[in-house]
Parts: structure tokens; C-alpha cells; sequence
């Protein structure tokens, strides 16, 4: 079911201008703490790489990877690159903010994807690798709107990440889980997701676990 190659599937952007429309007028999910760990959630292209991103990070216990900003209930890999569902592929960001705060996570959100590329990252293209950044509250809304204005402003370009009240996690089927750490001779790692990976950690190095 996996390509040895790549995450990508085809270009599939039907539904995407209803589901943005009817998710502005939502109201947003807030999720409570849980072992006093917070929840936040990102679409940001292929989710192998963007939980590989999030989970260098000091302070992010883990990062999942599933699927969020649809109209579908309990989506899956196969159902969402159909373009049909309105989701995206997302990650669950599980981190402790006494350590990384929400702030940092949009920083990094904004900092580890092409900005400008609408309906995809890379060769992954089609509404289901759009990005989308995912509120719980007002406060993190104009936190984003903020950050995607001033980076509108200071890049003079179009920021292509949409802004959407969070409803609804779906996790991801296992063997997406930890795909980049699981499979690092898979070409699509090699070549797609590494180069991402690193090109991020060298302009966020405080931001990284020990480790990395």
C-alpha cells in the first residue's frame, strides 16, 4: 500500500474550497491537558516528515500522525488522497509546555515547510498535503494570524497556510507511525524527508533535543 518511492499520490483538491469555507464558522475544540501534556495539531505536506520534524523537539513527548480538516468521519490513508474527504494529512503534537510553548511550535510550523506552495510540500501535491495550521482558542488564533501576517510581510510573498478551528483528530493507521525513524532506507525518507528534516534542525538548533 506504501510506495517505496514516496508519500504522494495525485493531485486531488476537490471539496477543499467548501470544507475551508464551512470550517471558519466552527467553533473550535479546545483539549484539555492530559498528564499535564498539551495537544496541538499541523498539516504541513507528507506527515512522515512532519512528525519526524516535531519530535526532535525538546519539550514534544511525541508527534502522531493522522488526518484533520475534513468533513469525513474516521478517515483513512486511502479515503483522504481521494481528495473527497476535505482532510489533510496532520500531526497530534503531544508536548509539555513548561519547556516549548505553542509559540515556538507555530515557529517551527512556519519554519520547516515551503510557505508559499499551496496544496502540497514538495512533490506531494493535492488538497490532502495542503497545510493548515489548527486552533483551540482565540488566543492561538491571533497568535497565528500574527505570525502568518508578519511573514506575509517581511518574505512580500502569499503564505499558503490556512487557518482552521481544530474539531477532530483521527489517528493514522500504524505503519504510518514513526515512518521516518522505522524506514530510513526507504528512498522517499532519503531523499524527501531527511533533506527536510535536517535543512530545519540547522535553523532551529536550540529548539532540538539533545540527542539530535
Amino acid at each position: 500500500m506504501i510506495s517505496q518511492a514516496s508519500c504522494q499520490s495525485k493531485d486531488n483538491t476537490t471539496n477543499q474550497q467548501r470544507a475551508l469555507k464551512a470550517q471558519q464558522t466552527i467553533t473550535p475544540t479546545l483539549v484539555a491537558p492530559i498528564d499535564g501534556l498539551d495537544r496541538a495539531y499541523f498539516a504541513s505536506g507528507c506527515f512522515w516528515c512532519v512528525e519526524a520534524v516535531y519530535e526532535s523537539l525538546k519539550g514534544v513527548k511525541e508527534s502522531i500522525s493522522g488526518y484533520s480538516g475534513g468533513h469525513t468521519q474516521n478517515p483513512t490513508y486511502a479515503s483522504s488522497n481521494t481528495g473527497k474527504t476535505g482532510h489533510a494529512e496532520a500531526v497530534e503534537v503531544i508536548y509539555n509546555a513548561q519547556e516549548i510553548s505553542f509559540s515556538d511550535l507555530v515557529d517551527v510550523y512556519f519554519g520547516s515547510q515551503n510557505t508559499t506552495q499551496v496544496n502540497g510540500q514538495g512533490p506531494d501535491r493535492g488538497s490532502q498535503y495542503r497545510s493548515i495550521i489548527f486552533y483551540q482558542n482565540t488566543a492561538q488564533k491571533a497568535l497565528i494570524v500574527q505570525k502568518k501576517e508578519a511573514l506575509a510581510k517581511t518574505s512580500n510573498a502569499n503564505i499558503a497556510a490556512e487557518i482552521y478551528p481544530f474539531q477532530k483528530f483521527w489517528k493514522g493507521e500504524e505503519y504510518h507511525q514513526n515512518y521516518e525513524r522505522l524506514h530510513p532506507n526507504n528512498s522517499y525518507i532519503r531523499n524527501v524527508s531527511i533533506p527536510r528534516l535536517r535543512k530545519f534542525q540547522q535553523k532551529f538548533p536550540h529548539l532540538l533535543k539533545s540527542n539530535h
